[in-house]
């Protein structure tokens, strides 16, 4: 019995002092300018830099997962779309073996499968390095190969009137930057592209 009034006695003595430090802590919060009665809003972040994260809020207001690039930069982009049809000069199916399709990319020497993400003028897409290229434009510091898609809707957010025609009188974009958000696990050599060869 008398092991009962002091487990008693301890569980409110417990209780109260949780009590104090949840008001203590309020009080504390309301001091450094938020209402005591709200919580604190939570505003997503999006920074830029070598190794950086980017983030914000989702539809239902909620914080977005935070993305980490591992290399950024920009380099001039090209457009193509080579499916093996044989249609203008189509050399095969896209080397990692998936199907021509929307965001997919070239790199010359990243590796397969490298999850990117590319911007220019505001707009972006996110694919992924599915095939070699551009070829000689290469070394003339042209990194960056996209679907007719990408390309289309980096220019001004359109369509392209074909697969293989973009629409536009557009062949190169300068300034594209690009994140890389992940490296594939295919052939290739990770870190800053390099020319084709």
């Amino acid at each position: 019995m008398q092991q009962r009034a002091i487990d008693t006695a301890l569980t409110a003595l417990t209780g109260t002092a949780l009590a104090g430090m949840l008001i203590a802590g309020v009080a504390v919060e309301s001091a450094h300018g938020a209402p005591a009665d709200k919580p604190m809003a939570h505003t997503g972040t999006t920074q830029h830099h070598n190794g950086h994260t980017t983030g914000g809020k989702t539809a239902g207001g909620k914080a977005a997962p935070k993305t980490r690039a591992i290399l950024s930069g920009s380099t001039t982009a090209s457009y193509f779309w080579d499916d093996g049809s044989g249609v203008n000069g189509d050399t095969g199916a896209p080397a990692s073996g998936k199907p021509m399709q929307k965001g997919l990319f070239a790199s010359p020497s990243w590796p397969m499968n490298t999850k990117v993400k590319v911007t220019y003028q505001g707009r972006s897409v996110t694919g992924f390095v599915g095939d070699r290229g551009p070829g000689e434009p290469s070394h003339r510091g042209v990194m960056l190969d996209l679907d007719t898609y990408t390309f289309r809707h980096l220019v001004d957010g359109k369509k392209p009137a074909s697969n293989y025609d973009t629409g536009t009188s557009v062949g190169h974009l300068k300034g594209v930057k690009y994140q890389v958000l992940s490296w594939g696990h295919g052939a290739g050599t990770k870190g800053t592209p390099k020319p084709l060869g």
